[in-house]
């Protein structure tokens, strides 16, 4: 258990994390799509003061801002930069805007949101047998009203904790048509989640919720999902984690990748144990970290605006948009 002073203190028996968690959360997690009521939100770390300095402080390398099409409009996907604004002035170009920030690996990059995050997996491990992630890492998003988040699927197990604001998020199965195995190797590669085709009649087959603050939503590893916020700005923490297994799973997924682009080779094999795995898991290794793979993730990340500092929500373009 973590040696920290608890964020939320047990009583009962019980803490106060998960006040509504009852036995049949247990049984579904990681199995079942499940909503479930949380206190995170009340912490002072998701307080408006302490986001704005940890904006103004956070860095370059860590940070995605990203300006997206209106709902139910083309695709529009583009990466950019916040152009040396003030955490206030970031806040007020969201609110303003349609875009969404994403704080990542904060739980690596600032100690408190680190204690927090063990926090939030002790309670996990003691509610859930046999659950154990050693490596676990979160983010926090903030969007703009209307904002929406691509069809797109994770490579490692994900929730997502409501701060503020109001979202609607579709959840679809992770197997074919809506996910297949070249969609994950695709990711892995490209390091890039929303490398997954979609379609509008998928969503006849989506789970949909509504998350407001307080609301916490996990679903099985690699489902595909979208997200569409409501009328109000949006803060959020997305939660990351690999069991050993889901950890095999992604260094097949990234051998597969390479084997199949750069050696041009068919891949179908999926094993996490045996010879073939382990030869993958050196090969990727090897190769993960080549000019080749470099060039294939960067190509794909262009910064192509920064903030206007004069009007708060518009972008000062540094490329021509383009559709996707």
């Amino acid at each position: 258990m973590s040696s920290v002073t608890p964020l939320f203190p047990a009583t009962s028996g019980k803490t106060a994390l998960f006040p509504d968690w009852k036995p049949e959360n247990s049984e579904l997690w990681v199995n079942h799509p499940q909503k479930i009521r949380h206190t995170l939100h009340q912490s002072p770390l998701f307080s408006r003061v302490a986001l704005i300095e940890l904006i103004e402080t956070y860095p370059r390398d860590h940070y995605a801002l990203v300006h997206m099409g209106e709902q139910k409009n083309r695709r529009l996907w583009r990466e950019g930069e916040t152009g040396g604004l003030s955490g206030t002035q970031i806040f007020e170009a969201i609110a303003q805007g349609r875009m969404w920030l994403n704080l990542r690996d904060v739980s690596k990059l600032d100690k408190r949101y680190g204690d927090m995050l063990d926090q939030v997996f002790d309670d996990l491990g003691g509610r859930v047998p046999g659950f154990v992630a050693p490596r676990r890492g979160c983010g926090i998003l903030i969007s703009s009203p209307k904002a929406q988040v691509y069809y797109h699927a994770d490579l490692p197990g994900q929730n997502l904790w409501q701060i503020e604001g109001q979202k609607r998020v579709y959840l679809y199965p992770a197997s074919a048509p809506f996910l297949t195995p070249r969609n994950l190797e695709d990711i892995a590669l490209h390091d890039l989640e929303f490398d997954v085709p979609y379609a509008e009649w998928y969503d006849q087959h989506a789970k949909v919720v509504d998350l407001a603050p307080g609301d916490f939503l996990s679903w099985p590893l690699n489902a595909p999902h979208r997200v569409e916020n409501m009328d109000c700005l949006n803060v959020s923490m997305t939660v990351s984690y690999l069991t050993e297994d889901i950890r095999r799973m992604q260094l097949v997924n990234i051998a597969n990748g390479i084997l199949r682009h750069q050696f041009k080779l068919p891949v179908t094999g999926r094993a996490i144990s045996g010879p073939t795995f382990w030869a993958k898991a050196a090969m990727q290794k090897a190769l993960r970290g080549s000019t080749v793979v470099k060039k294939a993730r960067a190509a794909r990340r262009p910064i192509a605006f920064r903030l206007d500092a004069e009007k708060p929500g518009k972008v000062i373009d540094l490329m021509p948009q383009a559709a996707e």
